[in-house]
């Protein structure tokens, strides 16, 4: 009896020291890195991918979870590659001596004895699975694995490492490249393709082997049906399922945007942002159809906000990312400095009315002037003599907005525009008149900012796409009041063809020598920018804001809303009244320091000339005028001459002896006088 029991006692001590070594063994265990390089994401405000970068080797290995993994999926994996993974402890010696017993009865491999946790070993270590030594490290690592994690952490190992064919590793990328979804929701067929992928990866990819991918995907419908896992009236809709035959693209949105991001946080795995992943991609496809058929080189960047918030819902950096337009299709033209022509001038005439100098029905008086050396002309080289300065705006009327400047001072205005959360670049480092004409550099990003802050009222609109509270700085641009007057005046603007009115209170812009086109708007609750051009900074012959970036910021901002905001009312302290309502200095607004210039298209009286002497003729005498729009009209002496009222050259009736004066009045209002003597023949 004492034998025996000294004969349990040793083999119990046996054992036990075997266990303790073996227990050392694992615990010695050298693992590899648990932490797997992911791709880094770029994710829309509601977590949609909108664009992701490779890994080393240019692997897609997009971050994956037993959270974010259709439950089905997870229950098929299990079931058809480990059945007893939640019982053992990383090596299931039982499946093992399984499979050894079917392959030596049927002297081939018939199942596998490699458990989930084993795989994931052979996973993070790159090992190969035939030879006897590479089995064994497996097994050793699984049992170490075991020991450290939990077994979903493991699965989340599988999960983000598994091969799926090609430079596809892990299920988020393979749903992505092969079912062009997120692995949230699968359906049982789309399921099982991806159970029996990592079996044999490179034999069994729908892309280029359908039909052992099918063989192989009904295999495993079958099983799990058997199982149970499958309800009954889902495997023959299953079984009938197609396979994709072609990879999907991965998401590619907001290309530059997402470069910015990695770039300004390169440690960051995860980059969420505030847009809009289903607008975004209406935008892009916008961008390209819009340079479809136009100049080669032409580009076009598009930005839409919710000004409420200063959130960038969609931002367009260029017509095509991957396309390869040039090397200039990688640049981010909504950062770009580029003159903003007229687009500047509601910002002007807005802070001219904030300070009290004028009003919308101010009168002023469009002719040629001069500010010191500066000579403005307006960009059809006419002028409009008096009319309001609503109208003024509407027209884009370029010494107006000089007068405006001047009257505010350019410095004032720069100092203002910073202020508000923009970053003017003066090329020659100082402030002068021709800023109010395009003589300064802002980016698109810095207008819809802008004319965000118009939008609320004068207050500053911090504008940012990244997800997450925001400090501001910026100041008040202008009062209330004469923001709001400045969007009734842009909102009465006639919009292009076939767009809804009053929807948009906008304004286009051209650049000197047809450089840039560009289209700002706003209602009640977005702003739009648009700019179009080349990157380089050539001309594009013929382009105006009006003609080209019009169109495009109504088809995005119907693209942006289905029930457009309208805009708010006027604040109560609005002055609202007719020019003649006005205060006496409010109701003319006379620039300062200017100089009254000749128009040099105004009528002239070439004959008969000033002062001249004419000897009466029974037929009357002959008279020419140059220049001028007609028609014309014509007086003698102060009445009316019934003449040809476009002709230039006419025949007047008999005057009488004496001093008379002739006088010409063309269409635009501008006149012309002469003086000059008629005597009766000797």
């Amino acid at each position: 009896m004492r034998y025996a029991l000294f004969v349990i006692a040793a083999a119990l001590t046996v054992l036990a020291g075997g266990r303790d070594r073996f227990d050392t063994w694992i615990a010695a265990t050298d693992l590899p890195p648990l932490v797997q390089e992911t791709s880094v994401e770029v994710l829309d405000r509601s977590g949609k991918l909108l664009r992701a970068y490779t890994v080393d080797g240019g692997r897609w290995r997009l971050d994956a979870n037993v959270g974010t993994v259709d439950p089905t999926y997870l229950a098929m994996l299990i079931a058809y590659e480990d059945g007893r993974f939640y019982r053992h402890n990383g090596v299931d010696l039982t499946a093992m001596m399984r499979a050894v017993a079917q392959a030596i009865w049927h002297r081939r491999v018939v199942s596998g004895g490699s458990t989930l946790t084993m795989q994931v070993a052979r996973l993070i270590e790159d090992s190969g699975t035939g030879h006897i030594q590479g089995k064994l490290r497996q097994m050793r690592v699984a049992w170490a694995l075991e020991r450290k994690l939990s077994k979903d952490q493991i699965l989340d190992l599988y999960l983000t490492r598994a091969p799926f064919g090609g430079n596809i590793e892990g299920v988020a990328a393979a749903t992505r490249l092969y079912f062009g979804k997120p692995p949230k929701r699968l359906t049982p067929s789309e399921a099982a393709l991806l159970v029996t992928l990592p079996q044999s990866p490179e034999t069994r990819r729908p892309d280029r082997f359908y039909q052992p991918a099918l063989d192989a995907r009904n295999r495993v419908i079958a099983r799990m049906a058997r199982k149970g896992i499958i309800p009954p009236e889902a495997i023959a809709v299953a079984r009938s399922a197609p396979l994709p035959q072609r990879r999907a693209d991965m998401p590619m949105l907001a290309a530059h945007l997402a470069d910015r991001a990695i770039a300004e946080q390169p440690a960051a795995q995860i980059h969420r942002t505030t847009l809009d992943a289903g607008l975004q991609s209406k935008l892009q496809s916008l961008a390209k159809d819009a340079i479809r058929g136009h100049h080669a080189g032409l580009s076009v960047a598009i930005l839409v906000a919710d000004h409420r918030t200063g959130e960038v819902l969609a931002s367009v950096g260029s017509a095509g990312y991957r396309e390869g337009r040039g090397g200039a299709a990688y640049l981010d033209m909504t950062r770009a400095v580029r003159s903003p022509g007229s687009t500047l001038k509601p910002l002007i005439y807005g802070l001219a009315f904030d300070q009290g100098l004028a009003h919308p029905e101010t009168i002023f008086d469009d002719r040629p002037m001069r500010f010191g050396d500066y000579a403005p002309q307006n960009f059809d080289g006419s002028f409009r003599g008096p009319l309001p300065l609503r109208e003024a705006l509407q027209q884009s009327l370029n010494i107006p907005a000089v007068a405006l400047t001047d009257a505010l001072g350019p410095a004032k205005l720069m100092s203002a525009l910073r202020k508000a959360g923009a970053n003017p670049v003066l090329p020659s480092g100082q402030a002068g008149l021709a800023v109010a004409l395009g003589g300064v550099g802002l980016s698109l990003e810095d207008l819809v900012t802008l004319y965000g802050g118009l939008a609320q009222l004068g207050r500053p609109m911090t504008l940012h796409w990244r997800e997450g509270p925001q400090k501001t700085t910026a100041h008040r641009l202008m009062a209330p009041r004469a923001a709001w007057q400045v969007a009734d005046i842009l909102g009465d603007l006639t919009p292009p063809p076939g767009a809804p009115r009053r929807t948009l209170a906008y304004k286009t812009g051209t650049s000197y020598g047809h450089r840039d086109a560009w289209a700002i708007g706003f209602d009640g609750a977005l702003v739009v920018g648009v700019w179009m051009g080349r990157p380089d900074g050539t001309p594009v012959p013929g382009a105006f804001g009006g003609d080209l970036a019009a169109p495009i910021l109504f088809s995005a901002y119907q693209r942006a809303t289905n029930r457009p905001v309208p805009l708010p009312p006027a604040p109560t302290n609005t002055l609202r009244v007719a020019g003649n309502g006005l205060s006496p200095n409010l109701r003319v607004f006379i620039p300062r320091d200017r100089s009254v210039l000749p128009d040099p298209d105004a009528p002239k009286l070439v004959f008969p000339p000033k002062g001249a002497k004419l000897t009466a003729m029974p037929e009357g005498f002959f008279a020419k005028l140059q220049d001028g729009t007609p028609p014309f009209t014509w007086l003698a002496n102060g009445a009316p001459v019934s003449v040809n009222p476009r002709s230039r050259q006419i025949i007047l009736p008999e005057l009488g002896e004496g001093f008379s004066k002739l006088t010409v009045i063309d269409a635009k209002g501008r006149s012309a006088s002469t003086d000059f003597q008629i005597t009766l023949r000797p």
